[in-house]
This record gives structure tokens, sequence and C-alpha cells, in this order.
């Protein structure tokens, strides 16, 4: 075959340079020789483990994904009828880059309040995104792009992913202190300093509920102090909203940081997903908005959040979409899916009280009052890395070595076993 080859460059007058005649001798796998295997996911490799673990008794504490009481998924009755009225009746064409405006609509009703005036204003520039995740790496473009000289200060700690997607955006990051280990509570102290401290016109990003990993909120009053720093300050606030609905079972209550910044003037950016509060994680469905002076600018900016996902997607996939408009946009399965996301918020509140009751009836020399004071799917446990390592070998429980405890993960039947094990790992600390 190389004969051949070098018989057609001859005969076309072409003679091997001393490039070519390297690139022919070099094995096809040299290209990435290189390349050296990514180091693995640290919430995605728990579950690698997990499944490779022929014990009966292993347990998955560290999936970020609702299981019902028996350690199963769910899918939403909701989520079900919705799947049920799209078969057969809608085409699936494609989306314009900006995605489903009826998705965008209801969208923008859920996390801004069902009569605001700014919708109405039409001040809001937004788009469907790939879940959470993909409206934030649209926002962080967006923020390289236009606002190339601003910097992104990101909560310590917050969800892994954050910094590798400002990271990815090639935005700088500082970071900013939240969490206060000793007191398994908001460092809100520190907090008011870093962003007193931080340069006027800083992005910061905000949880807006159910904080990943800790579960610590602000208060309604200490996110009132927060939004009024922030005006002083002038700094610009970006909310990633992951569980709207899933924290307290109500939307409302959970979006009430967003309405504080609303109602003390702010421009904001948000990241909306349906993965937790819908269960539509493979679906990928959510959406990214952000506040603007005027329609005007929201025209320009919607544009160019379109043009910045014309490379990368081109268009945002069309099923999950359908399902969010029609339960979104039906009262009758609004209102279930009210029902519906409130009882899974109030299983994890009572999977709480019950991993909390168990290991104060083990006697336990700690407090574990925080597993109750915190909120949404996670409890930041404060055990150690080593602690978690035990829990691994020895009794097959699965989690992020930061101690994170994903709470769906906790059921009636093996609440018991999880805090016995706990007590066994933590009772000499």
């Amino acid at each position: 075959m190389a004969a051949i080859s070098r018989e057609i460059l001859k005969r076309r007058g072409i003679h091997r340079s001393p490039v070519m005649a390297t690139i022919g001798t070099r094995s096809m796998a040299s290209w990435f020789g290189h390349v050296e295997p990514a180091a693995k996911d640290p919430i995605l490799g728990v579950t690698e483990a997990f499944l490779a673990d022929p014990s009966p008794d292993k347990v998955n504490v560290g999936v970020g994904a609702y299981r019902d009481d028996n350690g199963k998924p769910v899918v939403l009755e909701c989520v079900r009828e919705a799947e049920r009225r799209i078969a057969g009746n809608l085409n699936m064409e494609y989306l314009p880059m900006g995605g489903s405006i009826k998705m965008i609509e209801e969208s923008l009703k859920l996390a801004y309040g069902e009569d605001s005036e700014l919708i109405k204003e039409k001040r809001i520039a937004a788009v469907q995104a790939l879940s959470g995740t993909g409206a934030c790496r649209l926002f962080a473009d967006f923020q390289k792009r236009f606002l190339p000289d601003t910097q992104i200060y990101i909560p310590i700690p917050t969800w892994a992913n954050h910094h590798n997607i400002w990271r990815d955006a090639c935005v700088p990051q500082r970071t900013f202190r939240y969490y206060h280990p000793e007191t398994r509570g908001l460092d809100f102290a520190s907090m008011m300093d870093d962003i007193k401290n931080a340069p006027n016109g800083s992005f910061f990003l905000l949880h807006a509920c159910a904080h990943n990993p800790t579960g610590v909120d602000p208060s309604e009053e200490q996110w009132r102090e927060i939004s009024y720093q922030f005006k002083v300050k002038n700094h610009f606030p970006f909310f990633d909203m992951a569980y709207q609905g899933f924290a307290s079972g109500d939307p409302n209550r959970d979006a009430k940081a967003i309405r504080i910044f609303l109602e003390d003037g702010h421009l904001i950016g948000c990241a909306q997903s349906y993965a937790k509060n819908m269960g539509l994680y493979g679906q990928r469905v959510g959406c990214l908005s952000i506040l603007c002076d005027d329609e005007l600018q929201a025209v320009a900016v919607k544009s160019q959040l379109q043009q910045l996902a014309r490379p990368m997607y081109s268009n945002p996939p069309v099923h999950g979409a359908l399902v969010v408009s029609i339960i979104l946009g039906d009262p009758e399965l609004k209102s279930l899916w009210l029902k519906e996301v409130k009882g899974m918020a109030d299983r994890i509140i009572g999977m709480r009280k019950a991993l909390r009751e168990n290991l104060e009836k083990l006697g336990s020399p700690l407090s574990w009052e925080h597993i109750t004071n915190q909120i949404g799917m996670f409890c930041y446990s404060g055990m150690t890395p080593e602690q978690v390592d035990r829990l691994t070998d020895e009794f097959h429980i699965y989690m992020t070595r930061n101690g994170r405890i994903s709470m769906a993960g906790v059921t009636t039947g093996n609440a018991g076993y999880l805090a016995n094990a706990i007590h066994e790992v933590t009772k000499s600390s």
C-alpha cells in the first residue's frame, strides 16, 4: 500500500519532503500518545465504584438524583401524562437556536413571578439551555466575550463543575467564603466581608436555594443584607437555581432570593434546570435568562446568546422542552407537578429527620442538628475524607470524599444502617 502511494505521488510530480516522510512512518496512535487519562470525576466516579461492588449491603448516597423509598429512580406522573400527549401528535423538527418559546415563557414566570412586570416589559433575554450546566456555560461564554475584563467570584465550597465551567470559558475565578465548618452553617460575616472587599462591579455566582454541596442557605433577612451590599458595590449576581420547588416543596419560596434582588432593582442572570424538580435528568432541559435595562437591550443580548449556542450545539433538544411546556402550561398538570415536587421535597426532609434521630439514639457524642437545619438534596455531614473511606471500605457506603450525603439515597430501609456506620467512624472524633 505504501509503494502504491509513493508511485501515485511520483506520477503527479510530488516528491516526499522530510516532513511527509516523518508523517508516513509515524504510527497513527502516536498522534495522541501524549494524551494521559483524565482524572475521574469526583461525583460520577462514586457511582462507578458502587456499581462494581458485589456486596448486597451496599448503599449509594453519592448520586445527585432523586430516588423513591425503595432506592429506585422516579418518573413523575405529570411527566408521563405530558409524554402521552406528545406521542404521535407533535413533530420533531429543529427548535430555533434560542429554543422553545413556550418553555422559555413558562420558565420566566416560574423564576421571576407569574405576574412579573419585567416579563411584560420584555426586559429579559432568555434562551433554552442544556439544563443548568449548559445555562451556566452559555453565560460564562457570554461574560468572556462581552465583559472580558471581569472575573467570577465562586463560593467555597460549591458544585465542583462550576469551577470547570468558568475555567473552560477562560473567565478568571476568585472565591468567596460561604460555609463555616465548625458550625456546619453559613459563614455570613466572612461572606459579607468578601462581598465588600471585592472590586466594584464584580460578578458573583450565587445558589438560589438548596446550596450544593452544603444544603446551607442564607435566611431571608441575610439575603436582603446581601442584596443591599451588592447594590452598594454594583456587583452582578448570577443565580444558579437547580432546585426550585425541590428544596422546600414551594417554587415561590425557593425563588425568594431572586425575588429580593429583583425588588431591590438589580439586573441579574439566572440558570434554571428541570433535572431535579421534574426528574428530567437525561432530557437536559433548562433556561438561561439575563435581565436587561430595556427591551432593546434584551433583544440584542438574546441574539448574542443564540450566536454563542450556534457553534456549540446549534439547537437545543425538543422532547424535554415539550414536556416542560405542557406541564407548566396546563393548570391541571401544573397542579399535579406542584403536588409531586412537594412530595419529593417532603420525603427528603423526612429522611433528614430519620437519619438524625437514628444517630442520636445511638448516643453519638457529636451534634447532628445540621442534618435537619440544612435543606435540599444534600447534607454536608462534616465527615473527613478518611472517615468517608472507612464507610466505603468497611460498610460499602458510597459518597463523595468531602462528606456530602445525597439524602435522596437514604430510605426508611437503610437509614438505620447508614446511621450506625456513620456513628462507628465518627464516635472517636
